[in-house]
């Protein structure tokens, strides 16, 4: 596999990994604070290339020419990991919020899903009921629906026995319950 740079070198892929690695391993880590080299083995790997002075005269160009490939390298590795970082600690916020209602908060049960068995999707039908208060959020739980991850809560109702609690789903612009 060979990828091109934005400056029309090519390189091979798996040449790049070394940097990948040396990036990743020395790149500070958001939970811990310190690099993952530097937390297993108590030090940061440094490469010849870390200690080459640019402005000395008697630097070869064949030198200066690897060490400004591993410094780019470097900092596209750099790059990428800081992007899958975001990225992930995006995709982690969005599936990790916190319920939109609270305990003691009336809510509204305008829709909800019947559902057969597990197998087949949830249907959105009318429900006459009047609004039921929320008496504990009990339970927490990841489902993927419609190819997305959602959260949801298992919720006790006010004057209500535990054979009723049920899974409630937040949605944007309702109220989604499964029985």
């Amino acid at each position: 596999m060979e990828y091109k740079d934005q400056e029309g070198y090519t390189h091979d892929l798996v040449t790049l990994l070394l940097a990948v690695k040396l990036a990743y391993n020395t790149s500070q880590n958001s939970t811990t604070g310190k690099s993952p080299s530097l937390v297993e083995k108590g030090w940061n790997p440094l490469l010849p290339v870390d200690h080459l002075k640019k402005n000395l005269l008697t630097i070869h160009p064949t030198s200066k020419d690897l060490h400004d490939m591993w410094k780019k390298a470097f900092d596209t590795a750099a790059k990428l990991i800081a992007e899958a970082k975001e990225y992930n600690k995006q995709r982690w916020d969005k599936s990790h919020m916190e319920p939109d209602f609270k305990e003691g908060d009336q809510t509204e049960e305008d829709k909800l899903p019947s559902r057969k068995n597990n197998s087949t999707p949830a249907e959105i039908v009318e429900v006459e009921d009047s609004p039921v208060p929320v008496k504990k959020i009990i339970k927490t739980r990841k489902i993927r629906l419609n190819g997305k991850d959602q959260r949801q809560y298992l919720v006790r109702f006010k004057n209500q026995t535990a054979d009723k609690d049920k899974w409630w789903l937040r949605m944007p612009n309702q109220m989604v319950t499964f029985i």
